[in-house]
């Protein structure tokens, strides 16, 4: 008799690794060039209609499970970030990019925005510390 085991949700699916392993290589692409560009990219996808929190957390999760070990350049909170909202871009919907940043110790991180609420967006050690939105680019 043959069973069937359950797929846990952490697990992206196919689809989804393909559309985050694209938004990746576009986000690492960008991230040669000036800031700039990568802010005038996202101001570029304003117009598609709002993704659901739902979909751009598979699709975070999907980044960070293609995101390779083996890279020599930095992948970190900004080309993770902006590789979701590229993906989530691909399936025709978009999500906002934030950056902040904190004092004491001094600190910058990016994450994704939604309607519901931040993705990728780590408390971690700054609970008392919180990020201080500087930009957001629907």
């Amino acid at each position: 008799m043959t069973q069937m085991v359950p797929v846990p949700l952490d697990t992206p699916t196919v689809p989804e690794r393909i559309l985050a392993a694209v938004g990746l290589a576009l986000s690492l692409t960008l991230s040669r060039l000036p800031l700039r560009y990568r802010i005038a990219t996202v101001r570029a996808l304003r117009r598609l209609p709002a993704a659901s929190r739902r979909r751009v957390v598979c699709l975070d999760t999907a980044v960070r499970h293609v995101t390779p070990t083996w890279w020599p350049g930095r992948i970190a909170c900004m080309e993770i970030s902006l590789a979701t909202v590229l993906a989530t871009a691909l399936t025709g919907r978009r999500a906002s990019w934030a950056l902040g940043a904190r004092r004491l110790p001094d600190a910058a991180h990016a994450w994704v925005d939604t309607a519901e609420g931040p993705v990728g967006h780590d408390v971690g050690d700054g609970a008392d510390r919180p990020y201080t939105r500087v930009l957001s680019i629907p």
